[in-house]
């Protein structure tokens, strides 16, 4: 791919590749669209690391931030290499050096795929300061999101959101998961507090499906010692795809990309699909869901959880006082709910799918940003 061919009248506005010839480091830094605030994104570390992918991930924070209507634009970095590397650290610090004129003045080093709570904290060492990174251990004044579940929670309150909007009740109503990870834990856990049932969970290893409802607490005591194999021990022995077609109100596929096709969207029994995970409808499932009145919650709203958390722990990063947990989930319930409520009602309203209306609003904020900034002249629009 030419470099010329990432770019449109969106962005991205930098784009930064740096190496380092003790280390081998190779990265790049990609900054979209900064038009609503300071460039935000995961960094991830990936032996096949392209720029198009770090490029695309970038596109997709502007739209994210734009979309749960949250001040910081769109920026995704990377790293090629092997994060399991025993070189790791000394790759990771060159990375943070050489970007020291753009972190964190213009980006904020978060957690992607291949870092830690850990490599984070190498960031804030390197440079020396807090607003340098997010994601941080709790000993170092950060946020534990898996722990508490950030995202996941945020997940069940946009299912409740979409019910509500619906008109249906989340209380009594019937929950499948796909997927029993952080997200997918969390979003079950949560959904039971809320009064619905879990019918129906799975891992990589198989599938638990009861009518009568799964005992969540007891499945995630069983996660803790065994990971995916808590289904095994839990009494499941079913294939994974059967949280997927299990018979729910509420489905949430948490785990993998394009799991929910053509044939299960004619086929599914429910009512509302929560994406908390990322891209997991195919582009035609999203089109019969929709001919068929079954909502679907994006993933770019519904999973939109973590980075409310990272927006959070950034407006706090100077602060003395340690970041109060249960004041990130209530903001993460306030905004879920709100944004889902607003895309499910533009969805309705125009015709189009959530998807189609989620993109169209974030589209529209950024733009309105980007005319504000005079960026574009007030009549052009950016297509």
């Amino acid at each position: 791919m030419e470099l010329f061919d990432l770019m449109d009248q969106w962005g991205p506005e930098k784009i930064v590749c740096v190496s380092d010839r003790r280390t081998g480091m190779r990265g790049v830094l990609v900054i979209d669209n900064t038009a609503r605030g300071m460039g935000k994104g995961g960094t991830r570390m990936a032996p096949d690391l392209t720029l198009g992918e770090v490029a695309r991930l970038a596109r997709t924070m502007t739209w994210k931030w734009a979309a749960v209507d949250l001040f910081h634009g769109g920026a995704k970095a990377g790293i090629l290499g092997d994060p399991s590397s025993p070189d790791k650290e000394g790759i990771l610090r060159a990375f943070a050096r050489a970007l020291r004129n753009e972190v964190p003045s213009e980006y904020a080093f978060g957690l992607d795929m291949g870092l830690s709570e850990a490599d984070a904290a190498i960031f804030l060492d390197e440079l020396g300061d807090r607003g340098a990174a997010t994601g941080l251990p709790r000993e170092l004044g950060g946020l534990p999101y898996d722990q508490l579940g950030v995202t996941g929670h945020g997940v069940a309150e946009a299912a409740d959101a979409a019910a509500a909007e619906l008109g249906l009740e989340t209380k009594g109503a019937t929950v499948a998961v796909q997927g029993f990870g952080a997200v997918g834990q969390a979003t079950a856990q949560r959904m039971v507090e809320l009064g619905a049932t879990v019918v129906a969970v799975s891992t990589s290893r198989g599938a638990v499906v009861d009518e009568g409802g799964i005992d969540v607490a007891r499945l995630t005591a069983l996660r803790a010692e065994l990971g995916d194999d808590c289904v095994l021990e839990y009494g499941g022995a079913g294939h994974v795809d059967l949280a997927l077609r299990a018979p729910a109100d509420v489905l949430v596929p948490a785990a993998r990309q394009d799991v929910i096709g053509a044939e299960l969207a004619s086929t599914t029994t429910a009512r509302i699909v929560v994406e908390g995970a990322n891209m997991p409808t195919t582009p035609e499932a999203l089109r019969i869901l929709h001919e068929r009145g079954i909502v679907v919650v994006p993933d770019f709203i519904a999973n939109a959880g973590g980075i409310i958390a990272a927006a959070h722990s950034m407006d706090a990063r100077y602060s003395a006082f340690p970041v109060d947990p249960a004041v990130v989930l209530d903001m993460i319930s306030t905004k879920m709910r709100a944004n889902t409520a607003t895309v499910v009602a533009a969805s309705r309203r125009t015709g189009r799918t959530p998807h189609e209306a989620a993109l169209q609003i974030a589209q529209d904020r950024v733009l309105a940003a980007m005319r504000l900034r005079g960026q574009v002249a007030p009549e052009r629009k950016v297509s």
